[in-house]
Protein backbone atom coordinates (compact mmCIF):
# COMPACT_ATOMS: atom_id res chain seq x y z
CA UNK A 1 0.00 0.00 0.00
CA UNK A 2 1.02 3.64 -0.91
CA UNK A 3 2.18 6.21 1.26
CA UNK A 4 -0.98 7.30 3.90
CA UNK A 5 -0.30 10.73 2.38
CA UNK A 6 -0.25 9.94 -1.01
CA UNK A 7 -3.55 8.18 -0.92
CA UNK A 8 -5.25 11.00 1.23
CA UNK A 9 -3.87 13.45 -1.38
CA UNK A 10 -4.92 11.51 -4.32
CA UNK A 11 -8.72 11.13 -2.85
CA UNK A 12 -8.70 14.96 -2.32
CA UNK A 13 -7.61 15.40 -5.47
CA UNK A 14 -10.48 13.62 -7.17
CA UNK A 15 -12.95 14.86 -4.56
CA UNK A 16 -11.68 18.48 -5.62
CA UNK A 17 -11.26 17.82 -9.05
CA UNK A 18 -15.30 15.91 -8.90
CA UNK A 19 -16.78 19.47 -7.44
CA UNK A 20 -15.16 21.82 -9.83
CA UNK A 21 -16.49 19.89 -13.02
CA UNK A 22 -19.86 19.94 -11.51
CA UNK A 23 -20.12 23.18 -9.88
CA UNK A 24 -21.38 21.25 -6.81
CA UNK A 25 -21.22 23.42 -3.75
CA UNK A 26 -20.38 20.62 -1.02
CA UNK A 27 -20.18 16.95 -0.66
CA UNK A 28 -23.57 15.22 1.24
CA UNK A 29 -22.19 11.79 3.28
CA UNK A 30 -23.96 9.26 5.10
CA UNK A 31 -22.97 9.17 8.72
CA UNK A 32 -23.13 5.99 10.33
CA UNK A 33 -20.97 5.82 13.28
CA UNK A 34 -18.61 3.56 10.90
CA UNK A 35 -15.33 4.08 10.16
CA UNK A 36 -15.72 4.04 6.37
CA UNK A 37 -18.31 7.16 6.60
CA UNK A 38 -16.01 8.35 9.32
CA UNK A 39 -12.96 8.02 6.42
CA UNK A 40 -15.10 9.98 4.00
CA UNK A 41 -16.66 12.82 5.70
CA UNK A 42 -12.68 13.38 7.20
CA UNK A 43 -11.53 13.60 3.54
CA UNK A 44 -13.97 15.73 2.16
CA UNK A 45 -13.60 18.38 5.05
CA UNK A 46 -9.64 17.92 4.19
CA UNK A 47 -10.76 18.69 0.68
CA UNK A 48 -13.05 21.61 1.00
CA UNK A 49 -13.25 22.70 4.77
CA UNK A 50 -16.15 21.70 7.34
CA UNK A 51 -18.24 24.39 6.20
CA UNK A 52 -18.58 22.62 2.59
CA UNK A 53 -19.82 19.20 4.39
CA UNK A 54 -23.19 18.23 5.57
CA UNK A 55 -23.18 15.01 7.70
CA UNK A 56 -26.72 13.08 7.76
CA UNK A 57 -27.03 10.68 10.33
CA UNK A 58 -30.00 8.52 9.78
CA UNK A 59 -31.01 5.95 12.83
CA UNK A 60 -33.86 3.67 12.58
CA UNK A 61 -35.42 1.57 15.44
CA UNK A 62 -32.29 -0.99 15.48
CA UNK A 63 -29.58 1.63 15.77
CA UNK A 64 -27.54 0.76 18.68
CA UNK A 65 -27.18 3.52 21.26
CA UNK A 66 -23.11 3.79 20.28
CA UNK A 67 -23.90 5.16 16.90
CA UNK A 68 -25.00 8.04 18.56
CA UNK A 69 -22.32 8.46 20.54
CA UNK A 70 -19.70 8.00 17.71
CA UNK A 71 -21.46 10.74 15.37
CA UNK A 72 -21.32 13.21 18.12
CA UNK A 73 -17.36 12.35 18.25
CA UNK A 74 -16.92 12.41 14.44
CA UNK A 75 -18.73 15.59 14.34
CA UNK A 76 -17.07 17.30 16.66
CA UNK A 77 -13.60 16.29 15.84
CA UNK A 78 -14.19 17.14 12.08
CA UNK A 79 -16.35 20.52 13.08
CA UNK A 80 -18.71 19.27 10.19
CA UNK A 81 -22.50 19.51 10.61
CA UNK A 82 -24.28 16.70 11.30
CA UNK A 83 -27.74 16.26 10.84
CA UNK A 84 -30.09 13.78 12.44
CA UNK A 85 -32.97 12.15 10.75
CA UNK A 86 -34.52 9.32 12.07
CA UNK A 87 -36.19 7.30 9.29
CA UNK A 88 -38.05 4.72 11.11
CA UNK A 89 -41.66 6.62 10.53
CA UNK A 90 -40.47 6.64 6.64
CA UNK A 91 -39.87 2.53 7.22
CA UNK A 92 -43.27 2.33 8.79
CA UNK A 93 -44.60 2.89 5.71
CA UNK A 94 -43.93 0.48 3.46
CA UNK A 95 -45.34 -1.62 5.70
CA UNK A 96 -48.93 -0.48 4.27
CA UNK A 97 -47.57 -2.06 0.75
CA UNK A 98 -49.93 -4.63 -0.45
CA UNK A 99 -48.69 -8.37 0.17
CA UNK A 100 -45.59 -6.58 2.14
CA UNK A 101 -43.52 -9.14 3.83
CA UNK A 102 -41.03 -7.89 6.70
CA UNK A 103 -38.04 -9.98 7.02
CA UNK A 104 -34.28 -8.75 8.23
CA UNK A 105 -33.15 -8.74 4.40
CA UNK A 106 -36.12 -7.20 3.05
CA UNK A 107 -36.06 -4.44 5.84
CA UNK A 108 -32.73 -3.71 5.57
CA UNK A 109 -33.01 -3.05 1.21
CA UNK A 110 -35.30 -0.98 2.36
CA UNK A 111 -33.72 1.57 5.04
CA UNK A 112 -30.31 1.46 2.60
CA UNK A 113 -32.68 3.00 -0.19
CA UNK A 114 -34.72 5.44 2.13
CA UNK A 115 -30.82 6.81 3.48
CA UNK A 116 -29.52 7.20 -0.21
CA UNK A 117 -33.49 8.83 -1.18
CA UNK A 118 -32.79 11.36 1.83
CA UNK A 119 -29.31 11.97 0.60
CA UNK A 120 -30.37 12.62 -2.74
CA UNK A 121 -33.07 15.09 -1.60
CA UNK A 122 -30.65 16.92 0.52
CA UNK A 123 -28.23 17.33 -2.34
CA UNK A 124 -30.78 18.35 -4.72
CA UNK A 125 -31.74 21.00 -2.59
CA UNK A 126 -28.57 22.64 -1.54
CA UNK A 127 -26.41 22.19 -4.79
CA UNK A 128 -24.53 19.23 -3.14
CA UNK A 129 -23.11 15.85 -4.64
CA UNK A 130 -23.63 12.75 -2.66
CA UNK A 131 -20.17 11.00 -1.56
CA UNK A 132 -20.34 7.63 -1.43
CA UNK A 133 -18.62 5.39 1.34
CA UNK A 134 -18.29 2.07 -0.48
CA UNK A 135 -14.86 0.13 0.17
CA UNK A 136 -13.47 -2.09 -2.56
CA UNK A 137 -13.54 -5.25 0.12
CA UNK A 138 -17.39 -4.50 0.04
CA UNK A 139 -17.57 -3.79 -2.69
CA UNK A 140 -16.63 -6.49 -5.09
CA UNK A 141 -18.17 -8.84 -2.58
CA UNK A 142 -21.64 -7.47 -3.40
CA UNK A 143 -21.89 -6.59 0.41
CA UNK A 144 -23.91 -3.35 -0.46
CA UNK A 145 -27.48 -2.56 -1.38
CA UNK A 146 -27.83 -1.69 -5.06
CA UNK A 147 -29.04 1.87 -5.43
CA UNK A 148 -28.85 2.21 -1.62
CA UNK A 149 -25.40 2.65 -0.11
CA UNK A 150 -24.02 2.04 -3.22
CA UNK A 151 -25.40 4.98 -4.93
CA UNK A 152 -22.92 8.32 -4.92
CA UNK A 153 -21.63 10.58 -7.30
CA UNK A 154 -18.28 9.84 -6.48
CA UNK A 155 -17.01 6.99 -4.87
CA UNK A 156 -13.08 7.74 -2.96
CA UNK A 157 -12.27 5.06 -1.33
CA UNK A 158 -13.76 2.39 -3.75
CA UNK A 159 -10.04 0.91 -4.65
CA UNK A 160 -9.46 0.78 -0.79
CA UNK A 161 -9.33 -2.37 0.91
CA UNK A 162 -11.42 -2.81 4.28
CA UNK A 163 -7.59 -3.00 6.13
CA UNK A 164 -6.61 0.10 3.69
CA UNK A 165 -9.40 2.08 5.16
CA UNK A 166 -8.78 1.40 8.62
CA UNK A 167 -4.95 2.73 8.33
CA UNK A 168 -5.99 5.95 6.24
CA UNK A 169 -8.64 6.73 9.08
CA UNK A 170 -5.60 6.29 11.70
CA UNK A 171 -3.54 8.64 9.96
CA UNK A 172 -6.20 11.48 9.19
CA UNK A 173 -7.31 11.10 13.07
CA UNK A 174 -10.78 9.27 13.03
CA UNK A 175 -11.27 8.47 16.41
CA UNK A 176 -10.06 5.29 17.83
CA UNK A 177 -13.53 4.41 18.92
CA UNK A 178 -14.79 4.44 15.73
CA UNK A 179 -11.69 2.69 13.60
CA UNK A 180 -12.04 -0.39 16.99
CA UNK A 181 -15.76 -1.01 17.28
CA UNK A 182 -16.77 -4.27 15.32
CA UNK A 183 -17.97 -3.15 11.92
CA UNK A 184 -21.97 -3.08 11.14
CA UNK A 185 -24.46 -2.05 9.12
CA UNK A 186 -26.69 -1.41 11.38
CA UNK A 187 -29.33 -2.92 9.56
CA UNK A 188 -31.04 -5.54 12.47
CA UNK A 189 -30.05 -5.75 16.15
CA UNK A 190 -26.59 -7.59 16.64
CA UNK A 191 -25.86 -7.28 12.70
CA UNK A 192 -22.10 -7.26 12.34
CA UNK A 193 -20.23 -7.16 8.78
CA UNK A 194 -18.06 -9.94 9.37
CA UNK A 195 -20.98 -12.28 10.97
CA UNK A 196 -22.97 -12.04 8.03
CA UNK A 197 -19.46 -12.12 5.29
CA UNK A 198 -18.81 -16.03 7.36
CA UNK A 199 -14.92 -14.58 7.37
CA UNK A 200 -13.03 -11.70 8.90
CA UNK A 201 -12.18 -8.25 6.81
CA UNK A 202 -8.35 -9.51 7.12
CA UNK A 203 -9.31 -12.94 5.79
CA UNK A 204 -11.46 -11.51 2.51
CA UNK A 205 -8.33 -8.68 2.56
CA UNK A 206 -5.68 -11.56 2.08
CA UNK A 207 -7.39 -13.50 -0.30
CA UNK A 208 -7.92 -10.50 -2.31
CA UNK A 209 -4.64 -9.33 -2.62
CA UNK A 210 -3.29 -13.10 -3.43
CA UNK A 211 -6.23 -13.00 -6.17
CA UNK A 212 -5.15 -10.11 -7.51
CA UNK A 213 -1.16 -11.15 -8.01
CA UNK A 214 -2.25 -14.42 -9.56
CA UNK A 215 -4.99 -13.59 -12.31
CA UNK A 216 -8.31 -14.05 -9.45
CA UNK A 217 -7.33 -17.97 -9.80
CA UNK A 218 -8.49 -19.17 -6.63
CA UNK A 219 -6.34 -21.93 -4.54
CA UNK A 220 -7.69 -22.00 -1.12
CA UNK A 221 -11.21 -21.99 0.37
CA UNK A 222 -11.45 -18.77 1.40
CA UNK A 223 -10.57 -17.74 -2.39
CA UNK A 224 -12.99 -19.66 -3.74
CA UNK A 225 -15.61 -18.20 -1.58
CA UNK A 226 -14.32 -14.72 -2.46
CA UNK A 227 -14.70 -15.42 -6.17
CA UNK A 228 -17.69 -16.74 -6.27
CA UNK A 229 -18.88 -14.05 -4.25
CA UNK A 230 -17.40 -11.65 -6.33
CA UNK A 231 -19.28 -13.71 -9.45
CA UNK A 232 -22.82 -13.30 -7.94
CA UNK A 233 -22.09 -9.72 -7.43
CA UNK A 234 -21.57 -8.75 -11.26
CA UNK A 235 -24.99 -7.00 -11.19
CA UNK A 236 -24.08 -4.57 -8.32
CA UNK A 237 -20.94 -3.90 -10.18
CA UNK A 238 -21.74 -2.83 -13.64
CA UNK A 239 -24.66 -0.80 -15.48
CA UNK A 240 -27.70 -2.61 -15.93
CA UNK A 241 -27.80 -4.92 -19.10
CA UNK A 242 -29.53 -3.45 -22.20
CA UNK A 243 -28.67 -3.66 -26.19
CA UNK A 244 -27.05 -0.15 -25.82
CA UNK A 245 -24.15 -2.38 -23.85
CA UNK A 246 -23.93 -4.52 -26.76
CA UNK A 247 -23.32 -2.10 -29.67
Amino acid sequence: MPDCSDIADLICNLLKDTIEKSRGHGFVVGISGGVDSALVAALCARTLGPSRVLGIFMPSDVTPPADVADVSDLANSLAIRVETIPIGHIVDQYRNIPGFVETSYLLGNLMARTRMAVLYYRANRDSYLVCGTSNRTEFILGYCTKYGDNAADVQPIVHLLKSEVWDLARYLGVPDSIITRAPSAGLWHGQTDEGELGLSYSEIDAAIRSLDQKGWNPESEVEKKVVSRCAVAWHKQNPAPSILNQI
